[in-house]
């Protein structure tokens, strides 16, 4: 039997229609504003590729998800995906100007005013949108009351984010559980209201008291569970049940399909789709344009390391890439020795295997621009968990739990852990440890916008130049 699925905001249903309303008064009135601002812009020629533009856009919009359900998303994964699809349309536009008879019109500054006019109503009404949503549900229109069955550590969880989405329209009325207060999670003071037994909420649902029940007790009270569940069938309160999970290290979890058998991911790659194809383009325009600026600089530090050391320019490292299969990863040489065997000794301070440009190389991050290469065929990425030696690898898969699940994703010239200070030398497992727990956090929270922040974040970790070595 095939489960469906509903979704917990009531408002989700109209929500989609509004946006798509929304960005088209954002598209008619750029045009309006552009053709103010340009009054030769008014033509025939301009209509037809507002049109074709429409047209454009709406398709980008539904290959990139931007009237999906966003609940629970960040207000910045929701702009970049539409800044995303408002950017693929109006290239679109511009590469068709070049083809056809209305290249005047589309390929001038007029068409770049009206997309840069568009794109902006459109962002700034969807940040109204949001604000709009809040608010309706803090005046208590369209709101419903829950309660919450079990006050187990998930249950207190599960208020907090609920009270961190206000959009979701639910008003907490309190907790219900048969076990001991000394068996029970600690409440916090502002979210401490326990109203009774699982008979008492039971009754109240019978009366219509209370539309959202959530069952937030642990996955060992199966039978408790049923029994609860098989009362509530009596009522007409909309029944959730919230598995406790937990008591795994969960990352990038989502709910699948299996011939009708719902499942949930516990590890998964979160670059599957319309992320992974949104991130390999990122990864190839950002990377293309590194190496157009880098070129000259890279032939300058090539010559150097050539005239003041022998051995060759480059040094490719064995390294595990992207589900643990083995990559060589490209370098500037910055030592006298090349390591890629069994055992990889690290770098230290003051490690007398550096050569002098070597030091300034390391010191600065230039020794990492010919990963640009690694990139561009696609064995790397420019944001991701940084690749350690996989001599490295072996060691630690066997100190850290969870360590292979950095190796979900492909490794990256700079990470989350790189911009929190983890950086140099891992003398002690405490500091590996700490890497990892950014590597996984990275996975479990990817966003095309958080890449953007930890690639500006490496700019003035680079020039800060701490724990490079």
């Amino acid at each position: 039997m095939s489960l469906p699925t509903t979704k917990i905001r009531p408002m989700t249903a109209w929500t989609r229609p509004i946006l798509k309303v929304l960005d088209l008064c954002a598209l008619l009135i750029g045009l309006w504003i552009m053709i103010t601002l340009v009054p030769e812009a008014d033509s025939r020629s301009t209509i037809l590729v507002a049109l074709v533009g429409i047209g454009l856009f709406s398709l980008a919009a539904e290959i990139v998800g931007v009237y999906r359900d966003w609940q629970g998303q960040t207000i910045e994964k929701e702009l970049g995906c539409v800044l995303l699809a408002w950017l693929a349309a109006h290239l679109c536009i511009l590469s068709l100007g070049q083809f056809t008879q209305y290249s005047t019109e589309i390929s001038s500054p007029v068409a770049y005013l009206w997309g840069l006019w568009s794109t902006l109503l459109s962002l700034i009404g969807r940040i109204l949108f949001r604000h709009l949503i809040v608010w309706v549900s803090t005046t208590g229109i369209n709101t419903r009351g829950y309660a919450v069955i079990g006050a187990t550590d998930l249950g207190v969880q599960l208020v907090r984010n609920i009270q961190n989405q206000p959009d979701m329209g639910l008003s907490f009325l309190g907790f219900y559980d048969d076990r001991p207060e000394s068996r029970s999670a600690s409440l916090p003071p502002e979210i401490s209201r326990r109203l009774g037994t699982l008979n008492q909420l039971i009754e109240r649902a019978k009366r219509g008291e209370v539309p959202v029940v959530f069952i937030t007790l642990p996955m060992r009270a199966e039978g408790r569970i049923q029994q609860v569940v098989k009362e509530l069938a009596d009522t007409t309160s909309s029944v959730y049940l919230v598995p406790d999970f937990f008591v795994f290290q969960l990352l990038h979890s989502r709910w699948t399909d299996v011939g009708g058998i719902p499942a949930v991911s516990i590890y998964e790659n979160p670059f599957y789709g319309v992320d992974g194809v949104v991130k390999r383009i990122f990864d190839l325009v950002f990377a293309s344009l590194a190496l157009l600026l880098a070129a000259i600089p890279m032939v300058i530090i090539a010559i150097l390391i050539k005239l003041t050391s022998p051995g060759p320019v480059f040094f490719r490292q064995k390294r595990y890439g992207l589900d643990g299969k083995e990559i060589l990863v490209w370098k500037f040489r910055s030592m006298v020795t090349m390591d890629n065997g069994p055992q990889v000794r690290q770098a230290t301070k003051n490690d007398p295997r550096v050569t002098r440009i070597g030091a300034i190389l390391r010191k600065t991050s230039l020794d990492e621009l010919p990963q640009l290469f690694n990139v561009i065929n696609g064995t790397m990425s420019m944001v991701g968990p940084r690749p350690h030696a996989s001599a490295h690898n072996e060691y630690y898969r066997q100190q850290i739990d969870g360590y292979m699940l950095r190796h979900k994703v492909k490794p990256g010239i700079t990470g989350m852990a790189q911009v929190n200070g983890c950086r140099g030398e891992t003398d002690v497992i405490e500091k590996m440890e700490r890497r990892i727990h950014f590597d996984h956090r990275y996975i479990r929270e990817w966003s095309l916008w958080l890449d953007i922040k930890i690639l500006y974040q490496t700019i003035k970790v680079v020039f800060a130049r701490e724990n490079a070595y």
